[in-house]
């Protein structure tokens, strides 16, 4: 509910799980952020909470106010009208000046949220959501402002979104626009972070917050293997299961800044939106400009608890596919089965084989266009190679649901090769200036995708496919990051504006695929994880986490994604041994343990399996389909991640009645001492049979033991002491897989 006290111009927002408290200040009519955390009481004033101390050494803005904005918490700060922190706002304005002041004008409430604009972004129903919408103008100019607070009624969840409105006669420049900006005192808090590169996507990081300004940030034109645009605070304390935690995440996928600055008086700035790096909007007379739109996660029970918000948000109010709601198919990417040797016999031997282990779904991967035997071209040309597929891919869709399977097709639609008819066509095409370097990755360049007759034109190729085929899936990949960022078909003063352009470019794309497909299933990917991010779900309800399909580096990989998104968004796929991104072998059966708490499938060629790795293959797929509703639609807990060597997962079934468990150990030790996996999560008044690989294991175990007690991984040999010293050792890479049945359930 968002409560409003007209008198004192104060806002509160909670919905019994999170307040949200800032209020108008008086004379200068600015923002002042009073509160946000754990659900507190609803009072008439909260004056109480106002924090003014008289700070020596400050500029004061107003005379009969002797304090500085330096030390005020704001919802929209501006720099250098004293406060020398970083702003959420930097206007130029025609002067070459950047003095701004935003006061408050007026407010409105509204139940429900659509999506609005060119930008991804969350959506509820009228009895989900409540929107309030605030309503600044600059003391100086006809610069409007419009904060958008959005509460989301059975979640511990504020989305945040600006869009301001040049009402004036004159054109300025917005230097930075950020999408949230909070103000938060400091209680000795931790940052968490997602790191890495690629084939190390999502590694979680946690560090000690200091003194001045820590950041992760992109400047590649992608969110990036590199940084997630997600960052958390909390307590020293908190750990999966317990403690304060405050998550922040972007539904946005191109350059960002996620960042924390800790000033001298302890409040820490947590600001979020597109990278201000190289970026220079040019707002014009009459028009506009729209943030992206920012989450905020509270959670007074652990990162588990902020993460389990975070998937249902997803789950219920971002991804829009009608997929989301459905049982996706098991599919086979012939990718490290053939490269690019491939022919369409090749293929059909390849389906067939798949097919009779139980998979669902043959997707074809990158070399069926133009004449791409390598990674040196074709790209931009998508018409098929009729060398490799006679009949093309409508032939090779055909035969391939002939066999009772679906077909998916891989595409890379926002690159281009130098031996394609586009690019001889339209050099102006590329990203880059012509008359300097361009940097080419792959040995690819990237399209301008902001110019919409690029986006018309490469669509119209992919729909010429589709159109012709029956498709149900595609894999849409982008394999470089953005460099030399310039666009021909822009003037030198918007030159600052193409790295959005083109991912709004990305996402109009998109938009049209889905207006022409509705019921098609999309993957995103970008070289693996380097678009993992809330943007990218709007449209695709799945992302390739990462190209490394390694099982022990898996387990780091998929930990730190599952910090913010579901595992229905998770890809996760068994692959061949030596792994072809670190030459591990692990176990059949640890490869899909991991696999199996995500999208499940397989990246591998059949006809090099024996028919005893074949055959534990479709019971692979078999003990899958049990378990993919619970696996899709649970509660997912990370039981133990913090070791180096031990990793455990959980997920639960919404009644309480069925879970299943992970448990991973990566390198073997001698002798090692009892260890036991406490579960979480459970129903307390149940009791349940727990069977190990599908075998019972146990026959009765209370929710509560299961919980404090946990799940002994040793075994007992007293009185079978033969049997101890004869068994097999599981040795590295090993896992273990536990299902719970409540046992009012068990005979069903």
């Amino acid at each position: 509910m968002i409560y409003v006290n007209e008198q004192n111009k104060e806002f509160h927002l909670t919905n019994g799980q999170i307040s949200y408290v800032f209020r108008v200040m008086e004379e200068t009519n600015i923002l002042e952020q009073l509160y946000y955390g754990s659900a507190i009481q609803h009072y008439e004033s909260f004056d109480f909470m106002i924090e003014r101390e008289i700070r020596p050494s400050n500029n004061w803005k107003w005379g009969s106010h002797l304090t500085s904005f330096e030390h005020i918490k704001q919802e929209f700060p501006v720099f250098g009208s004293s406060d020398f922190r970083e702003p959420a706002i930097d206007i130029e304005y025609p002067a070459g000046d950047h003095i701004s002041h935003f006061e408050f004008q007026h407010y409105t409430i509204r139940a429900g949220k659509t999506v609005d604009g060119d930008l991804p972004g969350s959506f509820g129903g009228e009895q989900e959501v409540e929107t309030l919408a605030i309503v600044l103008k600059d003391l100086y100019s006809e610069l409007y402002v419009t904060l958008y607070y959005y509460l989301y009624l059975n979640l511990p969840i504020v989305t945040r979104q600006q869009v301001i409105d040049n009402r004036g006669n004159e054109t300025v420049v917005i230097n930075r626009m950020h999408s949230l900006s909070l103000d938060i005192p400091d209680s000795g808090y931790d940052w968490i972070h997602l790191d890495g590169a690629w084939a190390r996507e999502t590694i979680m990081a946690r560090n000690k917050i200091h003194s001045g300004i820590q950041n992760v940030s992109s400047t590649r034109g992608a969110s990036s293997h590199v940084h997630n645009p997600f960052l958390a605070i909390c307590e020293e304390t908190t750990t999966n299961s317990q403690g304060n935690a405050y998550g922040v995440s972007l539904i946005y996928s191109g350059n960002f800044l996620a960042q924390i600055e800790k000033d001298t008086y302890n409040v820490l700035r947590i600001q979020l939106g597109i990278n201000p790096h190289q970026f220079r909007w040019k707002l014009d007379a009459g028009t506009q400009f729209q943030t992206p739109e920012a989450i905020i996660v509270f959670s007074q029970a652990g990162l588990n608890s902020m993460s389990q918000s975070f998937h249902q948000f997803f789950s219920t109010h971002v991804i829009r596919s009608p997929w989301k709601k459905k049982e996706k198919p098991i599919l086979i990417n012939n990718w490290e089965a053939t490269y690019f040797d491939f022919t369409e016999e090749r293929l059909l031997e390849i389906a067939q084989a798949s097919k009779q282990m139980g998979i669902e779904m043959f997707v074809l991967d990158d070399g069926w266009f133009g004449s791409r035997n390598n990674d040196n071209g074709s790209l931009g040309n998508w018409q098929p190679d009729y060398k490799k597929l006679p009949n093309g891919i409508q032939g090779i869709s055909q035969k391939i649901h002939d066999l009772g399977l679906k077909f998916g097709l891989w595409f890379e639609p926002e690159m281009v090769s130098k031996d394609t008819a586009i690019y001889l066509a339209h050099p102006e095409w590329v990203i880059g200036n012509a008359e300097k370097n361009r940097s080419h990755g792959r040995n690819q360049f990237v399209l301008d995708f902001g110019n919409p007759e690029v986006v018309e034109a490469i669509f119209e190729q992919v729909n010429r496919v589709l159109a012709t085929a029956e498709i149900e899936y595609i894999k849409v990949d982008m394999n470089r990051y953005l460099s030399e960022v310039y666009s021909a078909i822009l003037p030198a003063d918007q030159q600052g504006e193409v790295a959005h352009r083109y991912i709004l470019g990305v996402y109009r794309f998109f938009e049209k695929i889905i207006a022409n497909y509705p019921d098609l299933l999309i993957e995103s990917c970008a070289g693996g994880g380097a678009r993992f991010d809330p943007g990218m779900l709007y449209y695709s309800p799945q992302i390739w986490t990462s190209d490394d399909t390694d099982a022990v580096e898996r387990l780091k990989i998929q930990t730190g994604a599952s910090l913010v998104y579901p595992l229905t968004a998770i890809s996760s796929h068994v692959s061949a041994v030596p792994n072809h991104q670190v030459g591990r072998v692990t176990s059949l059966e640890m490869r899909k343990n991991v696999a199996l708490f995500g999208t499940f499938g397989y990246e591998l060629n059949p006809l090099a399996l024996s028919n005893e790795e074949q055959d534990q293959i479709a019971k692979q797929i078999a003990q899958y389909k049990r378990y993919q509703q619970l696996i899709n639609q649970g509660t997912f807990y990370r039981l133990e991640t913090e070791s180096a060597n031990f990793v455990s997962w959980l997920v639960i079934n919404e009644e309480k009645t069925e879970g299943l468990v992970g448990f991973y150990q990566i390198l073997a030790d001698p002798n090692s001492p009892y260890r036991r996996i406490k579960l979480a999560g459970l129903d307390e008044t149940k009791d349940y049979q727990v069977y190990e690989n599908d075998q019972l294991k146990e026959a009765k175990r209370n929710g509560s033991d299961l919980q404090f007690y946990g799940i002994r991984l040793g075994g007992n040999f007293i009185g079978r002491e033969q049997e101890y010293w004869s068994r097999e050792l599981p040795g590295d890479f090993h896992s273990k897989l536990y299902f719970l049945k409540a046992i009012e359930m068990a005979s069903k």
